[in-house]
C-alpha cells in the first residue's frame, strides 16, 4: 500500500468536507447539538420543585412540619397561602406544582397521640414527574413522622432522644450507594449518549462520502487510476475516523464540563475505545455507502440502522440481561453495547483494560471484519 496515495485521497477527502457546508455542519455541528437536545430531553431528576402551603393549624408543630418541605433540595418554597381555593387556583396556572394543606387542630392531635391527617395536591399533568413527586413527599413524610413519634416517646418515658429512637427503630437499614451516590440520572445517561451520538453521526458520515462520489461521477476516475481499493478505502476513512474521534473527545468534555459527569476511570483507554469505536462506526458507514447508489438513501438507512441498534441492542434502555433469543443475539453482534458498557465503567466506576479486553478486543476486530469486507465490495472496474 502506498501511503502517498492514502494521504492524497485523505487531504482530498478533507477538502470536500471543509469546501461543502451542509456536510461541514453535519461534521461538526450535529453531534454536539444531538448530544445537548438528548441529553436535557432525556434527564429524569426533579429538583427545585415549586410548592406552597396551607397551614390552617398555624402552631409551633405543622410550621415545624412543614419546615422539612421547605428546607427540602427537592423543593422551592413559595409562600404559604390562605385558603384551598387559592391553592387551586396556583395549580391551574402552574405556578406550583404542589401544595400542603395542614388541618386545623394538627398539633393538638400530635400531642395527645392521635394520628393528624394531612392532604397534599399535587399536578398530575405529567405522570412520571408526578410519580416521583409522590415518592419525595412520602420519604419526607416518613423523616417527619419518625421524629415526631421520638420526640412523642421521649417526653412520654423521660428518657433521651437517642433512646426513644432506638425503641421506635430497633433495626435500621443504611443503604449505601458505590456508583452514582446521588443517584443524579444525568451521570447515566451522558455516557450512553456519547456512544447513542456517535452512532447517529459517524456512520452518516462516511456513508455520504463514497455516495457523493457516485452521483457526481468522480468515481469513474478512481475506478481508471491507478490507486488500489485498499489505498482507495483507507483514504476515505481517514478524515472521517479523525473528526469522529474529535468529535467524541468534544462530547467527553460536554459531558464532564457541562453537566458535571464525574470520570473517574482512564483517559488514555477512554481514548483508546473511542477511537476503536468510531472506526467500527466509520467502516459501517463505508459499508452502506457502498451498498446504496445515492445520498438520499444513505441516509436513510444510517439513521434507521443507527436508532435501531441504539435504541433496542445498546443495552441503553433495556438491559441485554433481559432480552431472550435472537434480540440478544443481535444485541452483541453491534458495537454500541460494547462500547456503552465502556463508557459506564469508565466514567462512574473506574474500570479500564483489566476488566474491559473483551469488549475493547471487540472493538478492535470489529473494523478489521468491516474493512475486508468492503475491500470484497468495492470494484475499481464496472461490469462490461
Amino acid at each position: 500500500m502506498n501511503l502517498r496515495r492514502v494521504f492524497t485521497v485523505a487531504q482530498k477527502e478533507s477538502r470536500e468536507i471543509l469546501r461543502d457546508r451542509i456536510v461541514l455542519l453535519l461534521a461538526f455541528l450535529l453531534p454536539p447539538m444531538l448530544f445537548l437536545v438528548d441529553t436535557y430531553g432525556s434527564s429524569r431528576d426533579v429538583a427545585n420543585v415549586a410548592f406552597a402551603v396551607v397551614d390552617h393549624d398555624d402552631t409551633t408543630l405543622s410550621r415545624d412540619y412543614a419546615s422539612h418541605f421547605i428546607h427540602s433540595h427537592y423543593f422551592r418554597f413559595k409562600g404559604s397561602l390562605p385558603d384551598l381555593r387559592d391553592a387551586e387556583r396556583r395549580l391551574t396556572d402552574r405556578k406550583v406544582q404542589f401544595v400542603l394543606v395542614l388541618p386545623e387542630g394538627f398539633q393538638e392531635k400530635i400531642l395527645s397521640g392521635r394520628v393528624a391527617e394531612i392532604q397534599t395536591l399535587l399536578d398530575g399533568t405529567f405522570p412520571t414527574t408526578t410519580r416521583t413527586l409522590q415518592g419525595y413527599i412520602e420519604a419526607i413524610n416518613a423523616a417527619a413522622s419518625g421524629a415526631l413519634q421520638t420526640d412523642f416517646l421521649s417526653r412520654s418515658l423521660g428518657i433521651p432522644r437517642e433512646e426513644a429512637q432506638i425503641l421506635l427503630q430497633p433495626i435500621r437499614l443504611e443503604t449505601r450507594y458505590l456508583y452514582n451516590q446521588e443517584l443524579r440520572n444525568i451521570w447515566t445517561v451522558t455516557p450512553s449518549l456519547i456512544m447513542f451520538t456517535m452512532l447517529m453521526a459517524a456512520p452518516l458520515l462516511m456513508a455520504l462520502s463514497v455516495v457523493r462520489e457516485k452521483e457526481s461521477g468522480a468515481i469513474y476516475n478512481i475506478y481508471s487510476a491507478t490507486i488500489t481499493r485498499g489505498e482507495f478505502l483507507a483514504g476515505k476513512l481517514l478524515p472521517n475516523v479523525g473528526i469522529s474521534f474529535a468529535n467524541a473527545i468534544g462530547l467527553w468534555g460536554l459531558a464532564v464540563g457541562w453537566f458535571g459527569t464525574p470520570f473517574k476511570g482512564s483517559f488514555a483507554f477512554f481514548l483508546l475505545a473511542t477511537f476503536l469505536y468510531v472506526a467500527c462506526l466509520s467502516c459501517m458507514g463505508l459499508v452502506i455507502s457502498l451498498i446504496v447508489p445515492t445520498q438520499s438513501s444513505a441516509l436513510m438507512i444510517s439513521l434507521v440502522l443507527s436508532v435501531l441498534i441504539g435504541v433496542q441492542f445498546s443495552g441503553m434502555i433495556t438491559p441485554v440481561e433481559s432480552m431472550k433469543g435472537p434480540n440478544f443475539v443481535l444485541a452483541h453482534a453491534f458495537p454500541a453495547l460494547y462500547y456503552d458498557t465502556i463508557l459506564r465503567g469508565v466514567f462512574l466506576k473506574g474500570v479500564g483494560l483489566r476488566v474491559f479486553w473483551k469488549e475493547a478486543l471487540f472493538l478492535a476486530a470489529y473494523p478489521a471484519g468491516l474493512l475486508w469486507l468492503s475491500h470484497r465490495m468495492f470494484h475499481k472496474r464496472t461490469p462490461q
